[in-house]
């Protein structure tokens, strides 16, 4: 496959991209994310003693259980924000990269790192908002019996509809407009810059609400395979870059989108 240029440059060398600063960037997002899927390795370990398949039981106060309170939900929405950082850092990575390049040159005294995690901030303050959306989901379809305290569903109908859905969007022009802006980081941060540190949060927000609307029905996919599945958390981590990093990636999204409507009207008559 052929790579998206991401706006990095001219042709020339990229020796020159990566300062002190990038490489401070770069490891607070690999630490993060490192973080990030340390905690759903627990909480997945947690859940395999839950359901009696070995694990560790100590693990198990991380997740919410049985009919949830405030403290459940609460917890609830902790795992949903830490999963999409560890998901999503890998395709933002190049924006707030270029962000922070573009910063490098413009700023001094360090400022350009402190704009940068403010953009960071941003960015994920939008897929906050998703988790709690998706955290009232969860709670409602436990509560209505649709969602085991294993976090997956036995329901065909609702497991059959969610996938039908999620591979329909892949298919509309919205999702194909939300991913031509996530596979264009300079395009992006040309059309929207703004300056000091309330531009900074802005531009973060914005390009993660295309990133919500390129993104946001696939991560629901979640609640038919498996809240913490870790198998399928990595499957559609890896999806998310391809279709961001690769020039072909409305073609990816296409065809996973036409697999997800087959694979959801299969599911639904139950005959997967």
């Amino acid at each position: 496959m052929r790579l998206l240029t991401w706006g990095w440059g001219d042709g020339k060398s990229v020796r020159g991209y990566f300062s002190l600063e990038s490489w401070i960037v770069g490891a607070s997002l690999l630490l993060l994310m490192l973080l990030s899927w340390i905690y759903l390795f627990l909480m997945a370990d947690g859940m395999k003693a839950m359901a009696g398949e070995g694990g560790s039981a100590k693990y198990m106060w991380l997740m919410p259980m049985g009919r949830w309170d405030v403290t459940d939900f609460v917890l609830g929405f902790l795992m949903w924000v830490i999963m999409m950082i560890g998901m999503m850092i890998p395709s933002a990575a190049p924006m707030i990269f270029l962000y922070a390049k573009i910063r490098r040159r413009a700023e001094a005294n360090g400022r350009a790192f402190a704009l940068t995690s403010i953009f960071s901030l941003g960015y994920f303050a939008i897929w906050a908002v998703f988790s709690l959306a998706a955290t009232l989901l969860q709670y409602l379809l436990t509560e209505w019996r649709l969602y085991s305290d294993l976090m997956q569903t036995d329901n065909a109908g609702l497991s059959g509809l969610i996938l039908f859905l999620a591979g329909l969007y892949q298919l509309t022009p919205w999702k194909n407009a939300c991913l031509a802006h996530c596979q264009s980081p300079l395009g992006f941060l040309t059309n929207h810059w703004r300056d000091g540190a309330g531009g900074a949060f802005c531009m973060g927000v914005t390009h993660g609400g295309y990133c919500l609307g390129c993104c946001w029905l696939i991560m629901l996919v979640l609640f038919s395979v498996g809240v913490m599945n870790l198998f399928w958390i990595a499957v559609l981590s890896v999806f998310v870059l391809c279709e961001k990093f690769f020039a072909t990636g409305k073609r990816v999204a296409y065809g996973t989108g036409v697999a997800l409507v087959a694979f959801g009207l299969l599911r639904a008559i139950r005959i997967l």
